[in-house]
């Protein structure tokens, strides 16, 4: 009928658990699912900003009030430190060092990871003013209107209206921030490892998707640019 991998997978998943079911009931003596193969999924690229366009949006002046100086803070942190929206929203006073911030990742897993000079000036700024809005006893670093902790809805939220309020033609969300940031950091360091490490991922082929990223950027810099990339179409146009 036309469908994607991802929803005949989830169709498959659905029957074989019923089919499960039905043999420890003694109505199936086998289950019929398990002679079918799941569709190969298709491996989607991420998405990163350009670097340029991104330091823009980043740059845009705010308010100064309290929520624009946590938004900022928000901001930068994500894509210096290339967090995911949990990990940020789960951050405590307390996790926040000088340099580093101290994150829990997948599984619980802790990790470190640096914090840039632009991020550390944006979260003081925020830290001069966080007393106002939080309540008594919130360990949370980053808070709402009402003093307690940030949800992951109202950071997404907040996300797509800074996106529209400082003119990004792109959408926003935070898992876009983050390829933003292994994307660049891998194209000048060439580092995967060291990229690996940054994002939390515990194996290599998950931190791999950006080198193929990394080699599609690089091909289209060579197609437009080198000359003898280009020749066959040129000579096309002039032969018609």
């Amino acid at each position: 009928r036309g469908l994607a991998p991802r929803s005949l997978a989830r169709r498959r998943a659905a029957i074989s658990r019923f089919a499960a079911h039905l043999l420890e009931a003694g109505i199936l003596s086998h289950n019929p699912v398990a002679l079918t193969r799941a569709p190969r999924q298709p491996r989607h690229l991420p998405k990163p900003l350009d670097a340029d366009q991104l330091a823009q949006f980043l740059d845009a002046p705010h308010d100064d009030s309290p929520l624009g100086r946590r938004d900022q803070a928000m901001l930068e942190l994500f894509y210096s430190s290339g967090l995911r929206l949990a990990e940020l929203a789960a951050l405590d006073l307390g996790d926040l060092q000088p340099r580093r911030v101290r994150v829990l990742g997948k599984g619980r897993k802790p990790r470190q990871v640096p914090v840039g000079s632009r991020a550390r000036q944006a979260l003081d700024a925020w830290l001069e003013v966080r007393g106002r809005l939080a309540i008594d006893g919130e360990p949370a670093l980053f808070v709402g209107a009402r003093g307690a902790r940030l949800g992951h809805r109202a950071i997404q939220k907040r996300l797509n209206e800074l996106a529209r309020a400082r003119g990004l033609a792109e959408h926003l969300h935070p898992h876009r921030l983050r390829h933003s940031f292994a994307s660049h950091l891998l194209e000048s360091s060439q580092d995967l490892r060291a990229v690996q490490e940054l994002l939390g991922h515990a194996n290599l082929a998950t931190t791999q998707v950006y080198t193929r990223l990394d080699w599609q950027h690089l091909a289209a810099s060579y197609d437009a640019a080198h000359p003898r990339a280009r020749r066959r179409s040129d000579d096309e146009g002039r032969q018609r």
